[in-house]
């Protein structure tokens, strides 16, 4: 693992990534002209990105398998050559059909690109340093949402629809030809891997993977704490700010842009956190989940439109989430061998996804038929209807909270099993509180001694 050449590969796989974050989150921003350019309502505008949802979850476990056995320099690259054809079929698309095809391909080449690159870390870096190296990835590709939320959306207002998702498609292009040309699966030495294994093996594997608990609570936390972030940023985080609390585009833009800023600047530090504190990574999952919900609920109890530093709050909870989730896949690769990390990890990345897209129909379905039963006022993306929409989502977080507690449950008694305790939270905190005072005193005890002799 020369460690040049492990970070030349990782910088390649993650502009990949960046560049499939750009095209998965690119929808978001243009949901305002999609619905003038397609007539389309909000229901259907909605269908797009869940339908493109539904492709990428319903893909995470064949392509787990898959690049267990095919490696993930041919993943990614024919991942890339999806989304490069799903925007130059957006680009020229008139009709709400011809739209959908474009983001079901976006989906689809999105799908294979990030567990593919999560599987080059254990492979090329030592086990000490995969918690960080893992987060800078899900950092890095962060960068892709911020591109989709400033010059794409220059792009988009200043050129057009064509223009703007034709650049989208060059990026594609572009990415092609650096994995083909410098990606590797592997360093030199490394084991092969077994490329003939028949559909009975990888069904064992597929199912030795879903029964080891650690996936499970990898799964149901990426559920929990990712989707609320995800739509907000993919479909109705932009018609919120800007028609229902009447931010300007500007100020809207400025937002995104934090979110990706807060994503960036989180992650290493849950890196950190969970090289340090392995026992404690479901935890900080639920202390994210808990803060999501009092942002939400703290936003959506005001009768009138939130204060601009209580959305600035929402949207640093809400971005954490992205970096929070990437605690998923370590538990996947945890409790699970090393030939078996891509099925894992693809079991794992259902999770958010299907909540994000169960999340974002329910939420466009609600403002439709608020708007048609004449709650709205003939204000499709009114304030009152949102209000209702967008507490969806407690259903879910709630949800997932407790498959969470129930999943973990069982990881602790297997881990028991192993001869591995871990202790209740509070006990841990109780015992650190203690030792922090027995130091403190054993100090001045220790200065006392060492004092002058004035006797």
């Amino acid at each position: 693992m020369n460690a040049p050449r492990a970070w030349l590969i990782w910088t390649i796989g993650v502009f990949a990534y960046l560049v499939a974050v750009a095209q998965r989150t690119s929808f978001g921003v243009a949901g305002l002209e999609a619905t003038e350019r397609f007539d389309a309502s909000a229901a259907a505008i909605s269908f797009f990105t869940v339908l493109q949802l539904l492709v990428y979850a319903g893909l995470q476990i064949p392509v787990g398998v898959l690049v267990d056995r095919f490696g993930s320099r041919a993943m990614v690259a024919g991942g890339a050559v999806l989304m490069g054809l799903g925007q130059l079929q957006l680009a020229f698309a008139e009709s709400v059909p011809g739209g959908v095809l474009g983001r079901v391909l976006v989906g689809a080449g999105d799908a294979m690109t990030f567990i593919s690159v999560i599987r080059l870390v254990p492979l090329w870096f030592a086990p000490a340093k995969v918690p960080l190296v893992t987060q800078l990835t899900g950092m890095c590709g962060q960068l892709g949402q911020l591109f989709s939320v400033v010059p794409f959306a220059l792009l988009l207002h200043s050129a057009g629809w064509t223009p703007a998702f034709l650049t989208l498609a060059a990026m594609s292009v572009l990415a092609v030809v650096l994995v083909l040309a410098l990606l590797r699966d592997a360093p030199p030495g490394h084991p092969p891997r077994d490329e003939g294994q028949g559909l009975r093996a990888t069904g064992i594997s597929l199912s030795r993977a879903w029964k080891q608990p650690g996936t499970r609570l990898g799964l149901w936390s990426h559920f929990t704490v990712q989707f609320s972030g995800n739509l907000f940023a993919m479909t109705w985080g932009y018609p919120f700010l800007l028609s229902a609390q009447g931010l300007d585009t500007g100020t809207v833009s400025a937002l995104m842009a934090l979110f990706v800023g807060t994503a960036i600047v989180a992650g290493p530090g849950f890196g950190r956190f969970v090289a340090k504190h392995p026992m404690r990574r479901s935890a900080l999952v639920l202390l994210i989940t808990l803060a999501t919900a009092l942002a939400w609920a703290a936003v959506l109890a005001l009768p009138e439109r939130a204060p601009l530093w209580l959305l600035v709050i929402l949207v640093v909870v809400l971005a954490i989430g992205g970096p929070g989730s990437m605690i998923g896949f370590d538990f996947a690769r945890t409790f699970n061998p090393s030939h078996r990390i891509g099925t894992a990890t693809g079991i794992v990345n259902v999770g958010g996804f299907i909540a994000a897209l169960v999340a974002i129909y329910l939420i466009g379905l609600v403002l439709d038929l608020l708007n048609a039963s004449g709650f709205s006022g003939g204000e499709l993306y009114g304030l009152a209807s949102f209000r209702i929409a967008l507490s969806v989502q407690f259903v879910l977080l709630g949800l997932g909270t407790v498959l969470i507690l129930m999943t973990r449950r069982k990881v602790r008694r297997q881990m028991a099993a192993q001869g591995i305790h871990v202790p209740p939270l509070v006990a841990t905190l109780a015992k650190q509180r203690r030792d922090r005072i027995e130091r403190r005193r054993s100090q001045r005890a220790g200065a006392a001694g060492d004092g002058p002799d004035r006797a």
